[in-house]
């Protein structure tokens, strides 16, 4: 087996924790905050990618377990279940896609259990000897399985508890002197809704989000190499503004930060890296705030910002608009996305678009990602393509 091949899954890895940095890396130092299992943040719904993943204060849905799990006992239906297909990085590769399932339950008006599946495709490797002839094939693989309740605190408020397993098979055997195996993690989610809509579905919502809080994860048995999972504060807000019975508008902000430590900057002595790694599990949640090496500037680039906007028409039709913005130092992944939403009786379908940016070695690999979801509702009433 060949270095090459295990070199080959890191580098589909790389490209999607961080998007492009070929075009910023002669202007600005890049110290980009890195972790395992980076497709827990890949956008799985349709609907939210297309507001540029905008989704921790927005109306709920059958997806609001992927979001903010305090959002789901506000859902106005019984239950609903969505599926989702997207094809990653199709500018590069034909074979990587991220597939989802999520749905929810509500036992009765105050509270409901949710739950979800993901799981990511990093398509096939063909591994080869020293003289470049073929011996096995590999499929590089993640998935995330999450379960969660939500309880409604008052009319206006709730919050909701999940718990989550992460697993991930990247390379299997010796390789770059290492001998590489499947790795598992699991971790927690915490998130708090509020409601501040009247009962025309006019006014301010808020949300917060902690998600991903868990194990590291470790792919061999040197455990010196374990990995920090992607542990997130999420905190967002959305305007609904309702212009009759048939028209409404909705827009709003999300801002994320990982609670991942920073990387010591390059060149990093041994022990900045030792130190680096040897933080524990709770301790890098609060140490991720103030340990930028470049002190409260660079923290300040660490956070990502999604803004997006939702048109509904009759609660039957939507169109969706949206921008994510990450530091050019910290990812430099910045795209614009579109959407439309169609519903009809219990079915709704959504879709997505990330708009192309940048030409040659500075293209945005992202571009042209497309989203698919298909809702359906229980008991016919509500909307999940639209939100409720």
């Amino acid at each position: 087996m060949r270095p090459t091949a295990f070199k080959l899954t890191a580098a589909i890895l790389i490209l999607v924790g961080i998007g492009q940095t070929a075009k910023t890396q002669t202007v600005d130092p890049i110290n980009v905050v890195t972790t395992a299992v980076p497709f827990l943040r890949i956008s799985p719904d349709a609907r939210a990618a297309g507001m540029g993943d905008l989704a921790i204060a927005t109306t709920p849905d059958a997806n609001s377990s992927f979001w903010n799990l305090a959002k789901v006992p506000f859902n106005t239906s019984k239950g609903g279940i969505s599926a989702s297909y997207t094809p990653w990085l199709k500018d590069i590769l034909n074979d990587v896609y991220l597939a989802s399932v999520a749905g929810y339950y509500k036992f009765d008006e105050q509270q409901a259990l949710s739950g979800s599946l993901r799981y990511f495709s990093l398509g096939n490797i063909q591994f080869t000897d020293n003289l470049g002839n073929d011996l096995n094939t590999f499929r590089p693989r993640e998935f995330g399985i999450d379960v969660g309740y939500s309880r409604k605190l008052s009319d206006k408020s709730g919050i909701g508890v999940g718990l989550k397993y992460i697993y991930s098979n990247l390379a299997e055997g010796p390789a770059a002197g290492n001998n590489y195996k499947a790795a598992s993690a699991v971790a927690g989610d915490l998130a708090y809704h509020y409601n501040g809509r009247n009962e025309q579905g006019q006014g301010w919502a808020f949300g917060a989000v902690l998600s991903n809080l868990g194990s590291k994860i470790s792919y061999t048995d040197n455990a010196d190499q374990k990995d920090y999972i992607p542990a997130n504060l999420g905190l967002g807000t959305t305007y609904t503004r309702k212009f009759n019975e048939q028209n409404q508008i909705q827009f709003g902000i999300d801002i994320n930060k990982l609670l991942v430590p920073t990387p010591p900057a390059d060149p990093a002595t041994p022990q900045q890296l030792a130190d680096y790694r040897s933080k524990s599990v709770i301790g890098s949640w609060f140490s991720s705030f103030g340990d930028a090496p470049g002190g409260f500037s660079e923290e300040v680039k660490e956070f990502q910002v999604s803004l997006g906007a939702e048109y509904m028409y009759n609660n039957q039709f939507a169109l969706r608009a949206g921008y994510f913005h990450e530091d050019k130092t910290k990812g430099n992944r910045r795209y614009f996305t579109m959407g439309v939403g169609i519903k009809y009786q219990s079915f709704g379908l959504d879709f997505s678009y990330l708009l192309p940016s940048g030409s040659g070695v500075d293209r945005n690999p992202l571009s042209n990602t497309l989203r698919f979801s298909l809702h359906f509702n229980f008991d016919g009433t509500g909307a999940t393509t639209t939100g409720n």
